[in-house]
């Protein structure tokens, strides 16, 4: 590919350079994709307010999230098997971000563990929490959290069952992949997905493997990871593990505005508006269209931010306008980094940050503290 100007540039080098199981991963929703194509939809559905005769002098895109310096209102948001997209992936994600100026959150379901993240970064990242049956195992990942001094823990409440996402149980994901006839072959065209993982000893969920009681291999994982998703989690269960953490939180899966009210009186720092993607409830709205209704319900009493269907700056400048506080990707920096490695994670941030910078110009704004909905054209939002 010759020259990257947007995220979808780097979706189809992603898609060229990864085995079609951990692409078909990342970029895909549960049963019909319907709730995953309106996250995106729904964005380019509002228009913008174009100003001129504006000075756009010294512009600024810099803001907090729970307090935390970011350059952008833009947070890597945590994506399972990430470490199969690109070897080593989420050590490469993380030092991306770093070096970028905004926030990094690491997986339950990661490849690389805690431990090797933290190795490898020289400042604080988040972690995100998934609530099993074995409490003695998520008490554990709480304390390996802390020794690793990571800022902020975030709970993930929409994944108490596992949607049915038809791509993964048609490629039979794993990771790592099965030697078939036809993951191999898809395998050799390649290459460079193929020497990364060659070259890494770590192609399974290392925060897991050797950590939960019974799991000390791949066979052993599998039959416990199918067991262990909570469908009994409650808000007594927050309540236990907020005090058990004791830093800063943050909930992520709210879509509506009763939960909405219920996370912001657990005393979490934050919510995120999420729909997991589309990758849970297909058929539920999408983010941006649930986003104003909870922002009227507690944006005075938390901190709102809301992630799915983001591909470009305008849409976190949309998001912004519309009351979030900070929005999270997932999908656009998986797709820089099976493109391109630690390169296509940083890729992504550039793009996304000088289409924010410039859009911002456009709407007659030079600092985007001070953007509101007032940038939005009319009956479009």
């Amino acid at each position: 590919m010759g020259i990257i100007t947007n995220i979808e540039d780097l979706r189809v080098l992603h898609q060229k350079r990864t085995p079609k199981m951990f692409y078909d991963y990342a970029d895909s929703g549960s049963w019909t994709e319907s709730t995953y194509r309106a996250n995106e939809s729904d964005f380019q559905k509002i228009k913008l307010r174009q100003r001129v005769a504006v000075n756009m002098i010294n512009r600024t895109t810099k803001t907090k999230m729970i307090g935390q310096e970011v350059a952008m209102p833009v947070a890597l948001a945590p994506t399972g098997l990430t470490g199969m997209q690109c070897a080593d992936g989420e050590i490469l994600a993380a030092q991306a971000a770093e070096k970028f100026g905004v926030p990094f959150c690491l997986s339950t379901m990661s490849i690389c563990s805690i431990e090797d993240v933290a190795e490898r970064t020289t400042k604080p990242f988040w972690f995100q929490l998934y609530v099993m049956k074995d409490r003695g195992f998520i008490e554990r990942l709480i304390e390996r959290a802390k020794a690793a001094k990571c800022s902020a823990l975030m709970l993930t409440l929409d994944l108490q069952i596992l949607g049915q996402r038809h791509k993964d149980l048609k490629n039979g994901l794993s990771a790592p992949p099965k030697l078939t006839i036809p993951n191999i072959i898809n395998m050799m065209t390649k290459p460079r997905w193929c020497m990364g993982m060659a070259m890494t000893p770590r192609r399974t969920f290392r925060n897991i493997v050797g950590h939960a009681t019974g799991v000390g291999n791949m066979s052993s994982l599998s039959s416990w990871t199918a067991e262990q998703f909570d469908p009994g989690l409650s808000w007594d269960d927050v309540e236990w593990i907020k005090k058990l953490w004791g830093g800063k939180l943050i909930i992520k899966g709210i879509l509506d505005e009763d939960d909405a009210r219920l996370a912001a009186n657990s005393g979490a720092d934050a919510l995120i508006v999420s729909n997991h993607g589309g990758r849970q409830l297909d058929g539920a709205v999408s983010t941006i269209h649930a986003l104003p209704g909870i922002i009227n319900a507690v944006g005075n009493d938390i901190e709102v931010w809301m992630d799915g269907g983001i591909r470009s700056g305008q849409d976190v400048l949309k998001a912004w306008a519309l009351g979030a506080r900070g929005t999270l990707i997932g999908r656009p920096f998986l797709y820089g980094l099976g493109a391109m490695g630690e390169a296509g994670v940083t890729k992504c941030l550039e793009i996304i940050h000088k289409e924010l910078d410039i859009t911002m110009a456009f709407t007659g704004h030079r600092d985007i503290q001070n953007v509101t909905k007032d940038i939005l054209y009319p009956g479009t939002f």
